[in-house]
């Protein structure tokens, strides 16, 4: 029933399976650990800009990208460790760098590790010593993603982490949207606003951020792709993000850690003590109806 291959594409491509779903996603290790494609019954989940994915030396807009050691972008991409400062580009190196395949299983789902390790490249932007692993596991129609970040340094490891997954989406005016709170700020404009749980799609983009969440779940129903897109995720998340761009058939619902800037503002920030770990878990669910 559950199944996990390897096949060569523009980069090596893992592919794990639930035949009785019709249900499969693919990992790329190298192009920063990220699951470019979900399909159910031979109908996609994710959205991936195809042409920014064949560039290496551009981000990937699509699938799942990976968020870490912070989530969105800093003012002057600057902050201060033990006063000396760092530049690092907005959501961190994880999206770029590539991953390492730990193992493989199909024993119970559709089972892959991968793991990211600092090294020379990341210590000159985040100057600790660290351990990121990541367990994918496929059993039919959700998707898990259980993380452990771990402390290698001999001091004390701030970050923040998340994902930023884009959603295909049809008309975004038969979207409903779910998110468990009353408010949000305008990432553009810093002001807060009430939720009523619809969005203006008619602006040129929506960069939602939204706090004090009230449960540990959120959804989006497209109406016109009859599809309902459902993400659980632990305390480890704090905060939800909600961003598109006009004409654009994606949306994005995003679980982060902490809200940008955490790296020197430290509201909600994770600090590891030295020779520590913790972890996360999202869960998402795509049923279509």
């Amino acid at each position: 029933m559950y199944k996990v291959s390897s096949q060569q594409k523009q980069y090596n491509t893992y592919i794990l399976s639930d035949d009785s779903a019709a249900s499969q996603i693919e990992v790329v290790p190298e192009r920063g650990g990220i699951i470019t494609s979900w399909r159910i019954d031979e109908q996609e989940v994710f959205y991936l800009d195809t042409e920014r994915f064949a560039h290496p030396d551009l981000s990937v807009r699509g699938g799942n990208p990976i968020l870490f050691p912070l989530c969105g972008n800093l003012p002057d991409n600057t902050y201060n460790v033990d006063g000396t400062d760092y530049q690092i580009k907005q959501h961190g190196f994880a999206r770029e760098l590539p991953w390492t395949v730990v193992s493989q299983s199909n024993e119970g789902g559709a089972e892959l590790i991968v793991e990211l390790s600092s090294n020379e490249q990341t210590k000159l932007v985040f100057p600790f010593d660290f351990q990121v692993i990541f367990t994918y596991i496929l059993r039919g129609k959700t998707l898990e993603i259980h993380q452990e970040y771990k402390n290698l340094s001999e001091t004390p490891m701030p970050f923040s982490a998340g994902f930023h997954p884009y959603f295909l989406c049809g008309d975004k005016n038969q979207i409903a949207v779910e998110i468990p709170s009353a408010n949000y700020e305008d990432n553009r404009t810093k002001e807060s606003f009430e939720f009523d749980g619809k969005f203006n799609f008619e602006q040129d983009e929506i960069d939602s951020v939204f706090g004090d969440l009230s449960s540990r779940s959120t959804s989006v129903i497209d109406n016109s792709r009859n599809l309902k897109i459902t993400i659980d995720y632990d305390d480890f998340f704090t905060y939800l993000v909600f961003w598109t761009v006009k004409g654009k058939d994606f949306y994005c619902l995003e679980p982060w850690s902490a809200t940008r800037n955490a790296l020197n503002t430290k509201k909600n920030l994770t600090v590891l003590e030295p020779n520590t770990s913790c972890t996360g878990v999202i869960k998402i669910t795509a049923d279509f109806f």
